[in-house]
């Protein structure tokens, strides 16, 4: 392994892949100090004003004149807003259409299919959380053992749907999860619980989805009930009621066009955007070529890379709903008295990324070179196929909620620094970036990427190796997350707008 990689000839920047002392001959330059590994060091001198360039691209300016050797980071790179010139198609790499591919899903009813077969207890409003966590905690595996095919009774509680306006981005946006979830192939029953006053009332889902109560889909209000206990004790009656036709599923083979994955990243360093997101990607593409869909999400670490996005997109209709999420987001930071640069985190920081440019540039590979075909607000439906983008913060647990609300069935999730995140219906699939990291957090982590670096294993050997765990991971294989019961409690819809 050498000591840098650089990623573009045009770069005026290289990344250490080991700590380097200060004295270092690299790139035809010598260190003029110690070099964390992950850590950018400049080629040539770069005046204080000038852009510095990574991936073929601007990450941020000079603050300071810098020398040739120099460890660049925040302490000399500023951030600075971009100023995008926007083309639209522009960089078409249509995928060759493939077929065969296969996995064992369960065929819904309605058509969907799902890669788990949970119960789910889903709440209106924070007031009937208690009731959802205790009818779900009733079912312990001693009581599940006679459903072999029930992968278990989840609650998806949170902490908003009431103390907000009865319209507008949050309201609608809450609704949107509330269908999402009660409409989600991985879930073989329906149990909704609210209390009966709150602002996000379940009438209100049911006549706007036209959602209809059945064997399976039942709701129930603490209030018409007549208090919390009874509550518990019906919602369990209500849920043993649907155990034994969600143990009558089973898995039957599926095509791979059914799938739709949703690709995040979450505790990222340097090497996101060098091993495990560009691998990501070319799984991505893989999938699109079989016809599926992949959903790259956290609209703010898309900024500054956005661009290179609309050239992929199919028409200049889609390319525009892009760039509107853009705009809402730079107007949202504002009017919060934030930045767009208030991501990276001190953990990004630490490991090598210095502006959100940097790590926006590293996060959008994840989407592979598949043509862009769709744009959806947050937890909207995803309809078409291909690879497809989903408005969402870039919190990991908010973004992966609004993706699994939208159809995904199964999770990636592209860590550097090291992540313990699990999701529920839809399993997770952690992808670390560096062999250092794997290795410490090995219970955590199905794929290590750092091997890209440190074995040379190509970028299509590791694409093809997530592709293929993609495909088990939906066909009934436990992923790392799975097995440590991860999940339970990373449902947190987006909250947006005031609470009152």
């Amino acid at each position: 392994m050498k000591d840098t990689i650089r990623l573009d000839a045009d770069d005026n920047v290289v990344t250490a892949t080991r700590a380097l002392e200060a004295g270092a001959s690299v790139e035809d330059v010598t260190t003029t100090g110690l070099i964390p590994s992950g850590h950018k060091i400049a080629t040539r001198a770069i005046a204080k004003g000038e852009q510095i360039r990574k991936y073929a691209q601007m990450i941020g300016v000079a603050s300071q004149d810098i020398a040739a050797g120099d460890h660049v980071h925040t302490h000399n790179c500023d951030f600075v807003p971009t100023a995008q010139n926007y083309e639209f198609g522009t960089d078409m790499r249509p995928v060759t259409p493939a077929t065969g591919d296969t996995f064992m899903g369960y065929r819904r009813d309605n058509g969907s299919v799902g890669t788990r077969n949970y119960i789910a207890i889903v709440t209106s409003v924070n007031c009937s959380a208690t009731a959802a966590r205790r009818i779900s905690d009733y079912f312990t595996p001693e009581r599940l053992k006679d459903y072999p095919n029930v992968d278990g009774v989840c609650a998806f509680v949170h902490g908003t749907g009431c103390g907000m306006a009865g319209d507008g981005d949050g309201f609608e946006a809450l609704q949107r999860v509330m269908w999402g979830y009660a409409r989600h192939p991985n879930h073989a029953g329906v149990l909704m619980v609210g209390l009966g006053c709150e602002m996000n009332q379940i009438d209100w889902l049911l006549d706007a989805y036209g959602l209809k109560q059945s064997e399976t889909f039942q709701v129930m209000n603490i209030q018409g009930v007549a208090g919390l206990q009874k509550t518990i004790e019906l919602g369990i009656k209500k849920v043993e009621a649907m155990l034994p036709i969600a143990n009558q599923a089973t898995r039957s083979e599926c095509p791979v066009s059914e799938l739709k994955v949703a690709l995040q990243c979450g505790g990222s360093d340097a090497w996101s955007g060098v091993t495990a997101n560009p691998a990501l990607g070319y799984a991505c593409d893989l999938l699109a070529a079989q016809g599926g869909t992949g959903v790259l999400a956290e609209t703010p670490e898309i900024y500054g890379a956005e661009h290179l996005l609309t050239r992929r997109a199919v028409s200049p209709e889609v390319g525009q709903k892009l760039i509107g999420l853009i705009e809402w987001w730079k107007d949202y930071t504002e009017r919060n008295k934030g930045s767009m640069d208030n991501n990276p985190s001190p953990g990004n920081k630490k490991g090598g990324l210095t502006t959100i440019l940097e790590k926006s540039l590293g996060a959008a590979a994840k989407g592979g070179t598949s043509p862009l075909t769709g744009v959806y607000k947050y937890a909207e439906p995803v309809t078409a196929k291909g690879f497809t983008f989903m408005d969402s913060p870039g919190y990991d647990p908010a973004s992966v909620t609004g993706q699994i609300a939208g159809g995904c069935q199964v999770v990636v999730f592209t860590t550097g620094r090291g992540s313990a995140f699990g999701s529920k219906p839809s399993p997770t699939i952690k992808v670390s970036t560096n062999t250092e990291m794997y290795k410490r957090m090995t219970d955590d982590m199905d794929v290590n990427a750092g091997d890209m670096l440190t074995a040379g294993v190509s970028l299509e050997e590791k694409g093809r190796e997530i592709y293929d765990l993609i495909l088990r991971v939906a066909s009934g294989e436990v992923s790392k997350s799975e097995a440590q019961g991860l999940g339970d409690f990373e449902f947190v819809p987006w909250q947006i707008g005031a609470v009152m």
